[in-house]
């Protein structure tokens, strides 16, 4: 008898979904419903920010119906995300896919909104864009869209590839008029950063700029860079040595063709160190040393 490639494939929905409900919990910190989070390692949880009313006293309901209680270890409303500590390591770490998201594939959201269990939305991979400023003082390098349904719960909840594993974390936390998915490789590096330190520092130079375009003779495989039109007083960039007129092409080797490139380069571990930044003065390419400050 021929094997029903229908019933395959719904049990292989179904099994991808029960392998990443392992890792997805209940995060009660709010009024109303609770909401979702993902096991980042045993005794952490990555959620979304806007889900997280209180710092502690937290109730997190594991996958094994396992009650546990956490506290913020750090958090930042610029990308919506929120770690959370649990009092015991009792927690199955999820699993990130290794392959990156594509525009097109099949992916679940899941959530786990009550003590009932997981719930789950199918749907495909509409879009990946970025970066993008979230309207909170933050930027994220990439994000993804999908046509799954989120339901009420399912923020902090994951994205999840057909075998199970980890694409995203799903928000609807940014007032968009939908949920969006942060990449589970973007996501995860700024958990790390908020389990060490609970906070993500964001750096400034104190410039005021505009793009222009460079020529195409500077052996450069960028099109624009930013030209100073303006120093803030006492300014991380003024004290490094950079003046009015320079066109800043790039920070620590990478390059930055405008505004958004910039935001993306001044935030993480660059803050509060001597950085090398590349810029053209009267046509040659130098590379000054600034202290980025810390905004």
């Amino acid at each position: 008898m021929s094997k029903n490639i229908f019933v395959e494939f719904s049990d292989a929905v179904a099994d991808a979904a029960e392998r990443a409900g392992k890792s997805t919990v209940l995060v009660d910190a709010r009024r109303r419903i609770p909401a979702s989070g993902i096991a980042f390692a045993g005794d952490l949880i990555l959620t979304a920010d806007h889900v997280i009313e209180r710092d502690d006293d937290i109730k997190v309901i594991l996958a094994d119906g396992t009650e546990s209680t956490a506290r913020v270890s750090g958090r930042d409303p610029g990308t919506d995300l929120a770690v959370l500590k649990l009092d015991s390591a009792s927690a199955s770490p999820a699993e990130v896919s290794k392959t990156p998201a594509r525009v097109g594939q099949f992916v679940l959201a899941v959530g786990r909104p009550s003590s009932r269990g997981i719930e789950s939305s199918f749907g495909t991979i509409n879009s990946i864009g970025g970066p993008v400023r979230t309207g909170r003082g933050s930027m994220l390098e990439r994000y993804i869209k999908t046509d799954v349904v989120s339901y009420p719960g399912f923020s902090g909840g994951p994205l999840v590839n057909g075998d199970g594993t980890i694409l995203g974390i799903n928000t609807s936390g940014f007032g968009n008029g939908g949920a969006i998915t942060i990449p589970a490789d973007v996501a995860w590096k700024i958990a790390e950063t908020l389990a060490k330190h609970g906070k993500i520092k964001r750096g400034y130079l104190g410039i005021r700029s505009q793009v222009v375009n460079l020529s195409n003779d500077l052996n450069r495989n960028q099109a624009s860079g930013l030209l100073i039109v303006g120093l803030e007083a006492d300014s991380p960039a003024g004290r490094g040595g950079l003046i009015v007129g320079d066109i800043l092409v790039g920070i620590a080797g990478e390059a930055v063709a405008d505004q958004d490139d910039l935001f993306v380069r001044l935030s993480g571990d660059v803050v509060g160190k001597s950085i090398p930044v590349d810029v053209l003065r009267g046509g040659k390419l130098e590379s000054i040393k600034v202290e980025i400050g810390e905004r």
